[in-house]
């Protein structure tokens, strides 16, 4: 029975897994997304999110406590000087897990995790869909904008020739 078992073991013995989590947290505040397991995808979530809310704030004992979990160096400068001010005001839902399907040789199911707000190209599918139209009318501002520039070059040409 697993009554009260709150987190995947994931197969492994504790040292190995957090040392897997580890430099899985360190691939992903390097390079924004990373593709794994489903399984490891969500372990990966409630591992590195507490470590996110504490980047923001910057002061010696956050960086002490996230350094104990990470060891590299240039994963919290990158956590401190990039990815911490650019969620500061985000309440917390860093990551986000999307499915991929399953993999070929195993049939294991595939998902990559991503910085919530370091995806581009959401960015540009969520400003492209605000200027969508939602009528099939046709639209009365660009007929009436271009009615008066061919208005004023008509009104110009005779000025010109007088």
């Amino acid at each position: 029975m697993r009554h009260g078992k709150k987190f995947n073991h994931l197969g492994r013995t504790a040292d190995h897994r957090n040392a897997m989590l580890a430099n899985m947290a360190i691939s992903l505040i390097m390079h924004k997304r990373i593709t794994t397991t489903l399984a490891k995808a969500k372990a990966l979530k409630k591992y590195v999110e507490p470590l996110i809310t504490r980047s923001k704030d910057d002061s010696t004992n956050s960086r002490r406590v996230v350094f104990s979990y990470l060891q590299n160096k240039e994963a919290l400068k990158e956590l401190f000087g990039v990815v911490g001010p650019k969620v500061g005001d985000r309440p917390g839902g860093y990551t986000r897990v999307i499915k991929l399907g399953h993999r070929q040789g195993d049939a294991a199911d595939i998902a990559f995790i991503e910085l919530v707000d370091f995806d581009e190209n959401m960015a540009k599918e969520q400003k492209a869909a605000k200027k969508t139209r939602r009528s099939r009318k046709a639209a009365p501002k660009a007929e009436a904008t271009e009615a008066p520039v061919a208005e004023e070059a008509q009104a110009e040409a005779p000025a010109e020739e007088a």
